[in-house]
């Protein structure tokens, strides 16, 4: 049994970082464990958790398990969890007692893992008040989970690991989509900033081998695959720990150059944006003009607070430099607002921050605070009905800018890579232009895959609708 350990994950050496092609690995009983079997995985949070399941739904099937969409026909369940907003343990552990119900009439496994395993505290109450959950595991050791479901069924198992972490190639993956990919570049932070507690929940920062993401992409692009997002937990970072003289500047550089249509990248820290890049960006037609570039607060006050490192001036300055350097670039962000002692002239430097910058769209929050992490030791002065209340006023503007930003669109003709059906009316299908706004397109099922012209005819906050041009 390992549990995590909040100072262990705090830690950062120079111990070198290995890159391991063999560490998973099945026996020919765990190749049987699945069969007549079926899988249920629940994910919670970001791309990277997102990624993680279709890891971990690969695992599953070489075990000879079957995916099921319905949780009760389940005879293993692994909840994938978020550890960055409060609200995000709130539902997990709201699933857990209708998990706790089905395991008390039937026979089924239950798997916790993801960014909430990592937290000591969390572990401490699966310990004592979950005891019915069967196994516990990390971000460090996905490779692992078939050795915790053979052994899931004598005791609880726990396997967390608090270590720096190495870089793991042979895990499986099952893709959610046949036309879009998640690959990821990097693992890991190194950033603290002090309200985050992804540093701790995903170790040190980590870069693949630039060799290994090029022959991923290779590998997608011959699967017929039209678009890779490269993922990270701070992308603008890649190679810095590699030794090797080669940046997130030189990975886009190359992998524009595998053919693949369209490249995506997140997430973006502004400190590590240079120069470099944004010429990278500008020069490869394949490579989006869409940067979710994270502001967090328009206060230079509130940044440093925040550990953040740049100011309200150094942030609309990059913000300015892409706009001029990027043709059509689309620019969304991150804003938390209630930081510990947020004046009310911090909380206007905010609005006027996104005044100025007019973003496409931006993910809005009331400062969360996690155990363990400096901000969460911060003596707060403000009332969360103060808080919520300046989330409303930062809402309403920044769905202004958006509706805005989208009107821009109309009666134009883009270009949008159908890759579903629409939620909404199944008659529809639906994609995103080069810029990330989604498009609902009234179109036959055969342009499922394909990067197609698309007039837009109307447009909505949040998304517009379109027909396609032959």
């Amino acid at each position: 049994m390992n549990i995590p350990d909040l100072k262990k994950a705090r830690k950062r050496t120079n111990n070198k970082i290995e890159t391991k092609y063999s560490l998973y690995c099945l026996n020919d009983f765990q190749k049987k464990i699945g069969l007549s079997k079926k899988y249920f995985v629940k994910t919670y949070g970001c791309q990277m958790n997102e990624h993680d399941s279709e890891n971990i739904k690969a695992i599953l099937e070489e075990m000879g398990y079957t995916q099921t969409a319905d949780m009760e026909k389940a005879n293993l369940i692994i909840l994938n969890t978020c550890a960055i907003r409060e609200n995000a343990h709130n539902k997990v552990f709201g699933l857990l007692g209708r998990i706790k119900h089905m395991k008390q009439t039937k026979d089924v496994v239950v798997g916790f893992g993801g960014c909430m395993a990592q937290e000591e505290v969390i572990v401490n109450e699966i310990m004592k008040k979950y005891k019915w959950i069967d196994f516990v595991f990390g971000t460090h050791n996905i490779y692992y989970i078939p050795n915790l479901i053979e052994k899931a069924k004598t005791k609880q198992e726990i396997e967390v690991y608090s270590v720096e972490g190495d870089v793991i190639e042979n895990i499986p993956v099952k893709r959610d989509s046949k036309y879009k990919a998640w690959v990821n570049i990097m693992y890991g932070c190194d950033k603290f900033c002090t309200y985050c507690i992804v540093p701790y929940t995903r170790g040190k920062q980590r870069s693949r081998l630039p060799k290994n993401i090029i022959a991923e992409v290779n590998n997608l692009v011959m699967s017929g695959y039209k678009e890779v997002t490269l993922l990270g937990q701070n992308v603008n970072a890649y190679g810095k720990d590699l030794d090797i003289n080669y940046t997130m500047s030189n990975l886009l550089e190359d992998i524009a150059k595998t053919g693949i249509e369209r490249i995506r990248f997140v997430t973006s820290h502004p400190w590590d944006f240079n120069d470099n890049m944004i010429d990278t960006i500008s020069k490869y037609k394949n490579i989006m003009p869409y940067i979710h570039l994270p502001l967090q607060s328009g206060s230079s006050k509130i940044l440093k607070l925040m550990g953040r490192r740049y100011t309200k001036e150094q942030y609309i300055e990059l913000f300015d430099k892409l706009k001029k350097k990027i043709p059509n670039v689309a620019i969304t962000t991150d804003i938390i607002v209630g930081f510990p002692n947020e004046t009310d002239e911090d909380f206007q430097d905010t609005l006027d921050v996104v005044n100025k910058c007019k973003f496409d769209g931006a993910f809005t929050f009331v400062f969360s605070p996690r155990i363990g992490t400096p901000a969460c030791k911060m003596i707060d002065t403000i009332d969360l009905k103060k808080k919520e209340e300046r989330l409303q006023i930062l809402n309403n503007l920044v769905n202004q800018y958006s509706k805005e930003n989208n009107d821009k669109y109309l009666n134009k003709v883009v270009s949008v890579l159908l890759e579903d059906y629409s939620s909404k009316n199944s008659s529809y299908l639906k994609g995103y232009t080069d810029t990330m706004k989604l498009v609902n397109v009234k179109a036959d099922k055969k342009y499922l895959g394909q990067i197609v012209d698309v007039k837009i005819t109307s447009v909505k906050t949040w998304s517009m609708d379109g027909e396609i041009i032959n």
